[in-house]
């Protein structure tokens, strides 16, 4: 076996194991809200094995995208309205990038609108990932994620170009422009180490054109953080 072909199966173990971690705090009764991601659909996929086998009872669940709310169905979660009827008690979702304060770059899926959105409305967002998307600072090694209109988006880019980022318009493995599932383009863009994370989320949330970022501030209570030395829940201080 190679060592590429070893350090997948062992990732891939890794994201098994913090979804499973995760999903214990997910009781009967609860509304849940399901992230989008490979390291969240393992949780998802737990959470319909509880349900069917009847050890999980009286759930609901709002999916972060499209694709993950047809996966849902496929998997018989029963599902509540996009109008969101009623309160989120907990939400499992992956990232990007990990702080060592807990905030987090997420949009590597496409979905950072709607999982922001969830996220926000969630009592406890529980985020799950694998040692490797730790990070001494945001932006290390990811690029942030910019949700923006079609209309204008070059004009979007120059602008985050003038903040010091160096700016990719996201496509499909196709070639294509990519289109989220609320029909706009992300514009990744990468600002290496980023020393002032709320100063810069201002400036993009004030940006016309601009939907939303990939900057997630404060919002997450709990990291599941799987790796070889096992399982470390780490947790917002308050």
């Amino acid at each position: 076996m190679s060592d590429v072909a070893s350090g997948s199966e062992s990732q891939t173990r890794y994201k098994q194991e913090a979804a499973e971690y995760a999903v214990k705090f997910i009781h009967s009764g609860m509304t849940v809200g399901l992230g989008t991601g490979s390291t969240a659909i393992y949780a998802t996929r737990l959470i319909a094995e509880l349900y069917r086998s009847g050890q999980l009872r009286d759930i609901v669940a709002i999916a972060t995208s499209r694709a993950v709310w047809h996966s849902a169905v496929r998997m018989s979660i029963p599902m509540m309205s996009e109008d969101f009827p009623q309160e989120i008690d907990l939400t499992i979702d992956g990232a990007d990038e990990v702080d060592p304060q807990l905030n987090l770059i997420k949009g590597g899926g496409g979905a950072l609108l709607r999982e922001k959105i969830v996220a926000q409305a969630s009592r406890r967002e529980i985020i799950i990932v694998d040692e490797s998307k730790l990070s001494p600072q945001l932006g290390t090694h990811w690029p942030v994620p910019v949700e923006v209109l079609p209309y204008g988006w070059q004009s979007q880019a120059r602008y985050l170009e003038s903040l010091g980022a160096e700016v990719t318009l996201r496509q499909t493995k196709e070639g294509c422009e990519f289109y989220t599932d609320q029909g706009n383009i992300i514009l990744d863009s990468r600002f290496g180490p980023i020393a002032d994370l709320e100063g810069l989320a201002r400036l993009l949330e004030t940006r016309a054109g601009v939907i939303e970022h990939g900057l997630f501030l404060n919002l997450a209570q709990d990291v599941i953080v799987a790796g070889p030395g096992g399982i470390r829940h780490l947790k917002r201080e308050s």
